[in-house]
């Protein structure tokens, strides 16, 4: 009986061992996909999204992509644009988000979106999301 206990207790070790395995060359393999993409988008930009905003940098940080817009705030303040602009776009971004990088998001790698403003430099807002932000859509 011991015995029993013994052998099921060296492979279940075994096991999480071997599980802490993978994982690191999950991870390790994450951070090469993340810095290719990085390198990929990077040779596009910049890039004009709409008549206001311009993906501008892709950079990372572990796994995370991190991309940057600039908006062109016209008249408005960076303040106005600030408030209002990451309530606004809030539900949508999040959406996007999740429906056209959802193959980083299932393998662990999130997304941040920064905004900024064109004229001052100021970041304006920003939208980081994880896998689970995206179980709605």
């Amino acid at each position: 009986m011991i015995r029993g206990i013994f052998i099921v207790f060296s492979l279940l070790f075994c096991t999480i061992g071997f599980g802490a395995d993978i994982s690191k060359e999950f991870k390790s393999q994450n951070k090469e996909i993340v810095k290719l993409a990085v390198e990929a988008i990077s040779k596009k930009l910049p890039q004009k999204v709409d008549n206001f905003t311009t993906l501008v940098k892709v950079d990372s940080k572990d796994l995370n992509l991190i991309y940057t817009f600039e908006i062109l705030t016209g008249a408005k303040s960076d303040e106005f644009v600030a408030k209002d602009g990451k309530k606004r776009m809030s539900k949508n971004v999040k959406k996007g988000i999740c429906q056209s990088s959802k193959r980083f998001l299932d393998s662990e790698i999130n997304i941040s979106y920064i905004y900024t403003s064109a004229v001052s430099k100021k970041v304006l807002f920003r939208f980081d999301i994880t896998k689970s932000d995206c179980i709605h859509w």
